[in-house]
């Protein structure tokens, strides 16, 4: 085995457990003060990144007779926000690379206040600037940031420009190759916040671990220098909990409670404030256990099995990113539909509204990092981004008891490098959150002839707490044998998801059974049943996640007829229509 480098070390040994490094706020939906600056912006496509050195963040306009500026925001191209600009501009379909947005924005500075921009999701990397000024940068599509704007905003009106860019990188995550749709633009949701200089940032309120008659979490206050009091409020509980912090803004508590526990047939909501005597956070919080003993997975102590799908953060009928409660009624609802209590969100973290909804149906979440496939572990750039992004996906969404289990990564091949790095972000993630389970999705299974047995060797399989298993059979890989013969021994230990399996069918198109080439309906249907029959020799499965709801646009989807650009694994078409498959998965669930 090779010796490992000092810097190979260097780069496992600068993980650290503090999630106070994070700097955006929690829930700036539940923030009296936050104002959406959603709508259309002024846009300019800067195809070959010129953008930056002409200086297009002043905003220049002529001021005299003989001054000219080569770029304008007026007059020009104007974008939805939230939105993704694929979607909007037939010519932008499979653009890549800078795209400058510009909107103004009335404001009032006071000196005993503090300014924020929040801004959801923006893919891939965004620069921003207000009023010609720098005040940050971000990179990572699919968690939120903010920029601090005190030095920066004037009292009146403000020029707020964003260049995005979402050109793939060896170096980003995802990396060059990914089965979905690279879509970029400001995707989801941007605030401008006025705060106290004394306020809530951050908060956690969930069960503590391992009771389920005790309210334990933190409060955190940002511009705090000395002690300060902070109540926690669960009126539907009597709660009413009195908290003085530390000087520096922290404070821990413990509250005795016997709230409702939320599970899918219940999902009980509490609706919880954190406040100071100038601020206050509203949010809606359930409380719940979940746990793994021995195969089984305990939701309040008691089994489950997870009756799950596959979906990605698009809406197919209008060919675009998923950005608003109606997108995720939509999306949900086909989810309840087929009678889920479970989805894997794949690959990314998905929106506030999708995950928030969701909980609210009582649909329980695996949520990921986007460590999919082709990632070079080796790099230490690459390291220190994966750990931003899973902690920036864990703040923001500790509070969701909806989200059962966190995914460090998917389909990703074993190296001594990839196996070190994903080892670590599982303890990593144990150390941020020890009170849900982690889970990665793995596609290295395989069969031994000789004993008609599935096998996985990979050390991550070992370090999670749930392993998910990626496998096409009769699709990228034939049956070995008939299914009821087939045995699996795989992760014996513990519980085991088949977080995807399935095959492309195009809706409409019929044909035999038995031919694959036909993308019919009928050959989806019949390799639904047999990975359902096989499923039965699995001991150890605790859930099922079919792949995948919708049909979803992707480039690498290359034939004409059949494809024309789409991932067509959909049980749902990409018009809404459900294929024969969709009813064989509703009867699996129905048996559950």
């Amino acid at each position: 085995m090779p010796v490992k480098t000092p810097l190979f070390l260097a780069a496992f040994l600068c993980f650290t457990v503090n999630l106070m490094s994070q700097t955006f706020m929690m829930n700036p939906y539940g923030c009296k003060n936050a104002t959406l600056l959603n709508g259309k912006w002024n846009a300019i496509i800067d195809q070959f990144g010129r953008g930056e050195s002409m200086k297009f963040y002043q905003n220049r306009k002529p001021q005299g007779k003989t001054d000219f500026v080569e770029y304008s925001f007026s007059g020009g191209l104007r974008l939805d926000v939230p939105g993704d600009f694929n979607s909007q501009v037939p010519e932008l379909k499979y653009y890549e690379g800078n795209v400058w947005y510009q909107r103004y924005f009335t404001a009032e500075k006071t000196k005993d206040h503090r300014q924020f921009l929040y801004f959801a999701g923006v893919s891939y990397e965004a620069a921003v600037w207000l009023n010609g000024k720098e005040v940050g940068r971000h990179e990572g599509g699919f968690t939120p940031f903010q920029m601090d704007l005190s030095d920066a905003l004037v009292d009146g009106e403000n020029d707020l420009i964003v260049m995005v860019n979402n050109r793939r990188r060896v170096d980003g995550i995802p990396a060059m190759n990914f089965d979905w749709w690279n879509y970029g633009g400001i995707l989801r949701d941007v605030f401008y916040v006025d705060r106290p200089q004394v306020h809530v940032r951050d908060y956690k309120v969930q069960l503590k671990k391992g009771h389920r008659d005790t309210i334990a979490g933190y409060v955190q206050l940002d511009g705090s220098t000395s002690p300060q009091n902070v109540e926690v409020s669960i009126g539907e509980l009597n709660i009413k909990q009195a908290l003085t912090t530390d000087a520096n803004g922290h404070v821990s508590f413990e509250i005795e409670a016997k709230p409702q526990l939320w599970e899918p047939a219940a999902p009980k909501m509490y609706h919880v404030e954190v406040s100071t005597a100038e601020d206050s956070l509203a949010d809606e919080i359930a409380f719940r256990t979940i746990e793994t003993k021995g195969n089984d997975i305990l939701l309040n102590g008691k089994p489950i099995f997870l009756k799950g799908v596959n979906f990605h953060e698009e809406i197919p009928q209008r060919l675009g990113r998923a950005n608003s409660d109606a997108d995720a009624a939509m999306i949900l609802s086909e989810v309840k539909a087929l009678g889920c209590n479970f989805v894997r969100t794949a690959h990314y973290p998905q929106n506030e509204h999708t995950v928030r909804m969701a909980e609210k149906m009582g649909i329980l979440i695996w949520e990921e990092i986007p460590l999919w496939q082709g990632i070079e572990f080796s790099n230490p750039v690459i390291l220190k981004k994966a750990e931003t992004m899973l902690r920036e996906m864990i703040y923001r969404d500790k509070n969701r008891a909806g989200i059962i289990i966190w995914s460090i990564a998917n389909e990703t091949s074993p190296s001594e490098y990839r196996d070190q790095v994903l080892t670590d972000l599982v303890a990593l993630t144990h150390e941020l959150d020890d009170s849900r389970l982690v889970g990665a999705a793995f596609d290295n299974v395989r069969y031994d002839k000789a004993t008609s047995t599935f096998h996985l060797k990979d050390k991550v399989s070992e370090a999670v707490d749930v392993v998910g298993v990626n496998k096409y059979l009769g699709w990228y890989f034939p049956f070995p044998l008939e299914p009821e013969k087939i045995k699996w021994e795989v992760a014996t230990d513990k519980p085991l998801i088949m977080t995807e399996f399935g095959c492309e069918a195009l809706y409409g198109q019929h044909g035999p059974a038995d031919v694959a080439s036909n993308w019919s309906e009928e050959y989806q249907e019949e390799l639904y049943r047999k990975n359902y029959i096989m499923f039965q020799n699995i001991p150890n499965l605790r859930g099922t996640c079919p792949w995948v709801l919708f049909d979803f646009r992707s480039p690498t989807r290359y034939h004409p007829l059949n494809q024309d650009g789409w991932n067509r694994k959909g049980l749902v078409s990409d018009k809404g229509q459900r294929k024969k498959a969709w009813w064989v998965v509703r009867k699996f669930y129905e048996t559950r």
